[in-house]
């Protein structure tokens, strides 16, 4: 049978047997106005009294809004934001929009443009954060760590963030706090909320939050200078929105989770002998360090040493910035993937969790924006035809060797069946 694989911004059509386990989601119905069902949102939000009422007497307003590894529909969500904010009194002058970039790199003005209209670069101010420019202030302590959140969202008179919600392979859930920290947060900050022992928890995990010491600290570290607002979205396979959810955290993210957890998990038939997988299509797979994260899904799945086709497009390489490519070029063996998420590493946690599925399963990686020597370089074999890997991974197995598809990638959760129940989110 034939499978479009989310794939780059075009998808990527394959042919799998007919016996394949498909794990394919049923979509919850995209709102049929979707300006009007954030501007309800805000007048009506979940936990707290209508954004009118918050803004009117506040001097300075911060927005902030995910960055362009995030599918998050911004160009759909802002504009009615902006104009309820503007319709309160709090227009453009008061007004400054912050990109959640965490440690990943600034968007170009082009991509800019792109992430949030030319209207809203035209009429806004937009701060793309840098996690090591000095421009953070501290805002107390977790567990001993200081907490350094940008100037701009701390110094700002009334905070607003804005997220999409999916599933997330050690954090459980995007959204709500994670827009301020990682977010926004300075590096050492950013080190802490992913440090090797929190990584390395069994907590740390799909869909978990309670328990979760990557979620925990994430949570706390917001908590101490929290947004005034938080609006998350949940969306379909064409980024149209398929619920609001805005009010106070942690209220509003837990209830944004819970809708999302009903369509974001698919049961399967126990392990499976081969795998394939993605990074859910464009943004998501823009790198390989962002693909580790499809192929965290299939590891929930794999059987011991089975094979992880992943396909993803990594346009942008692994990429050259930040340290994901030089803990690559540095490592000798799969294994020392696992321990190279030592104090300070940054991008550790990405090849920590690299080399612990690549413990688990061999990974063989399809992409376009990929040589054979950097597919290499992270231990793993690279293929040019996903059918053809297909069938010479299957027969390698063996016969009755078992095939899952996941072409939405971690955006739907496979769990084995003889799995434990999944706790609810929040």
């Amino acid at each position: 049978m034939r499978v479009r694989l989310a794939y780059g911004r075009d998808g990527l059509d394959v042919v799998v047997p007919d016996d394949a386990v498909v794990v394919e989601g049923s979509e919850p119905a995209a709102l049929t106005d979707e300006t009007a069902a954030v501007r309800r949102s805000l007048r009506n939000p979940l936990s707290g009294p209508p954004m009118s009422d918050m803004v009117g007497g506040a001097g300075s307003v911060a927005v902030v809004f995910p960055d362009l590894t995030r599918p998050m529909p911004n160009t759909t969500v802002l504009p009615p934001l902006l104009a309820e904010l503007e319709a309160a009194g709090a227009g453009p002058t008061r007004v400054e929009l912050l990109c959640a970039t965490g440690t990943h790199r600034r968007a170009t003005p082009a991509e800019m443009e792109a992430l949030v209209g030319r209207d809203v670069i035209a009429r806004y101010d937009v701060h793309d954060h840098v996690a090591d420019d000095g421009l953070h202030v501290r805002v107390g302590e977790v567990e001993g760590t200081p907490v350094l959140l940008d100037r701009r969202y701390v110094e700002a008179d009334f905070r607003i963030v804005t997220g999409f919600v999916e599933p997330h392979f050690f954090a459980g859930w995007s959204g709500g706090p994670k827009a301020a920290c990682p977010g926004l947060a300075a590096t050492p900050t950013i080190l802490e909320a992913h440090s090797p022992a929190r990584i390395a928890d069994a907590g740390a995990t799909w869909l978990v939050t309670e328990g979760n010491p990557v979620h925990e600290f994430v949570s706390a570290a917001t908590a101490l200078c929290p947004p005034d607002l938080s609006v998350d979205v949940t969306i379909d396979s064409r980024r149209r929105l398929t619920g609001v959810f805005a009010g106070v955290l942690p209220a509003s993210h837990r209830a944004a989770c819970t809708f999302a957890s009903r369509s974001a998990t698919r049961t399967v038939d126990g392990h499976f002998d081969v795998v394939l997988t993605t990074n859910g299509g464009h943004p998501l797979d823009r790198n390989l360090y962002q693909a580790v994260k499809g192929m965290a899904a299939a590891e929930r799945v794999v059987a011991d040493r089975g094979i992880i086709i992943m396909a993803a497009a990594s346009g942008d390489g692994l990429p050259a910035e930040g340290a994901f490519a030089r803990i690559l070029g540095a490592a000798t063996s799969a294994g020392q993937l696992v321990r190279s998420g030592g104090p300070g590493a940054l991008d550790g946690w990405q090849a920590q969790i690299l080399g612990r599925v690549l413990g688990r399963a061999d990974v063989w990686m399809y992409s376009d924006g990929l040589s054979d020597e950097a597919i290499t370089s992270g231990f793993m074999t690279p293929v040019h035809d996903v059918t053809a890997a297909v069938g010479e991974a299957l027969d390698l197995r063996g016969p009755g060797a078992r095939l899952c598809v996941l072409p939405r990638g971690p955006l739907i959760v496979p769990i084995p069946e003889e799995a434990a129940p999944v706790p609810s989110p929040g």
